[in-house]
């Protein structure tokens, strides 16, 4: 009997593909027919095309996007060049739009452009059924959510025991920011808010604790957002953990009485801020009260437990250094859990691309499609700034270096931080592989050269955060010996061997 499978290349294993589980969920006659499949992108895409080939099913449904693009275009090459009866379909964002433009729309048999939900099955029938049509771009309309099966029992014991579990309790989203796909929505549809919770509380009977919401707006409607958080203070336990995603200038006191509620290591909210330059704001369509997200944050900060994980953009249009810095500087003042420092990316279909024109914008033509340089930012600078968030990532967010990040940052955040981010790179030519005691000892050096604190502060801080971070030993910055002179940069083994002589 001929058999389909469902296939994606996850960025990591820890994560589950949501959109696999609802074609799955929604297979109706041909479920029976259907397996999933997933791999990740670390895996060769030989070893995938084998893997997959193995499964002998006859018809493929590949969920695509821009993490996986490249991965999945050669495992499909593979598969067209070994088996080319073997039928291919395509969905997911990232062939949704300007389809033309890629080989692997080329190689593939049909491509779904939007919400597959129920075309993907209908199409699967068709060519079973020798009544393939005769278009291979196949334009799927949004389906109605209530009709819908959900996707959450899709979901094994394996999965819920090892990944994160997304999870949906909208979709859509009613903002145009011109850099996210969301903006082609037309606004934000919920599932009926009574099904979805007892979809919640199977998948909490099964044991799921980390429940992760990729709703856009999760907060956009106050009451529905306080019976799901209601739902979820009634099974409170030591494990429970929530992630949701805010609009961050909308958070009224219904809200906040409830996220009071939640203790330490339950609740994470993502904050997407992206530019604090209203100019800029007004350019990509984005409306923020930037009042009120400061407000919010503050409160935020100072009131709950909640892990605030907030987002800027460097690279949109019309956003200087100067500007960019500007908004980094208001943000790390609220300290934020995180600051994600994100690189813009044209994403395909996003209304983003009306700019290039005006603002010279110019994006890698490789995924994951970053910008490069605009008028305002030149190559070399731009390269400067991906090095900023890299850094700023592997310091600023890990969370390891609480006592050092203030002396590091002093009353200027993004200036003594580039400053440093700079001077990394042209010490050690390296972004990538830094251990954690070199980072220590790279700090070290640092400090003791550029800042004005006493080496005595320098060194306690430093200290105390290796005690934080479970590294054994004396710590390198603190032993003159060939092993921490050689982790040291070019010349600053001979200035610590004289300081400590």
């Amino acid at each position: 009997m001929p058999s389909i499978l469902l296939t994606s290349l996850n960025a990591r294993y820890i994560h589950a593909s949501l959109g696999l589980r609802y074609l799955l969920s929604n297979m109706g006659d041909l479920k029976s027919r259907t397996r999933l499949l997933e791999f990740t992108i670390n895996q060769r895409p030989l070893d995938i095309a084998e893997k997959i080939l193995a499964t002998g099913a006859d018809i493929i449904g590949f969920g695509v996007y821009i993490w996986n693009i490249e991965q999945t275009t050669q495992v499909v090459r593979i598969i067209k060049q070994v088996s080319p009866q073997t039928r291919i379909i395509l969905g997911g964002p990232e062939v949704s739009y300007e389809t033309e433009q890629q080989e692997i729309v080329q190689l593939a048999d049909y491509t779904i452009t939007g919400q597959a939900d129920h075309r993907f099955a209908e199409l699967c029938f068709e060519l079973l059924s020798q009544q393939a049509p005769s278009e291979t771009i196949i334009h799927a309309l949004p389906p109605a959510l209530k009709q819908l099966s959900f996707p959450y029992r899709e979901y094994t014991d394996e999965d819920v025991a090892n990944r994160v579990i997304y999870v949906e309790a909208s979709r859509g989203c009613p903002f145009k920011c011109e850099f996210c796909l969301s903006a082609l929505d037309k606004t934000a549809v919920p599932f009926e808010l009574e099904a979805f919770l007892q979809q919640m509380d199977s998948l909490y009977q099964r044991g799921v604790r980390h429940f992760k919401f990729v709703d856009r707006t999760f907060n956009l409607k106050a009451a529905t957002t306080t019976r799901i958080l209601d739902f979820f203070l009634q099974r409170l336990d030591e494990k429970l953990f929530l992630h949701f995603e805010l609009i961050p200038d909308h958070l009224p006191d219904t809200l906040k009485s409830r996220i009071v509620q939640f203790p330490d290591n339950s609740l994470q909210f993502e904050i997407g801020i992206q530019t604090f330059n209203p100019e800029v704001q007004a350019l990509i369509s984005r409306k923020q009260d930037n009042d009120k997200t400061r407000d919010n944050i503050r409160w935020l900060k100072e009131n709950t437990h909640a892990h605030l994980h907030t987002d800027l953009i460097i690279g949109l249009p019309g956003e200087t250094v100067d500007s960019f810095a500007a908004g980094f500087d208001q943000l790390a003042a609220l300290q934020p859990h995180e600051i994600q420092v994100g690189i813009l990316k044209r994403l395909r279909g996003t209304p983003i691309i009306r700019h290039s024109e005006t603002f010279a914008m110019r994006y890698n033509p490789l995924p994951p499609y970053n910008i490069l340089s605009n008028r305002d930012i030149d190559f070399s600078t731009m390269q400067d700034l991906n090095r900023f968030a890299r850094y700023w990532d592997m310091l600023g967010n890990s969370g390891r270096f609480q006592h050092t990040l203030p002396q590091l940052l002093g009353d200027q955040p993004f200036a003594n931080f580039m400053g440093f981010s700079q001077w990394l790179y042209q010490s050690t030519d390296q972004t990538h592989r830094f251990s954690l005691d070199r980072l220590f000892v790279l700090l070290h050096s640092w400090l003791i050269q550029q800042t004005h604190t006493d080496q005595d502060s320098i060194e306690a801080a430093l200290l105390a955060d290796h005690q934080r971070s479970g590294l054994k030993g004396t710590p390198g910055f603190l032993q003159p010996s060939e092993t921490s002179m050689s982790a040291q940069p070019k010349g600053q083994a001979a200035l610590r061997q004289k300081r400590h002589s």
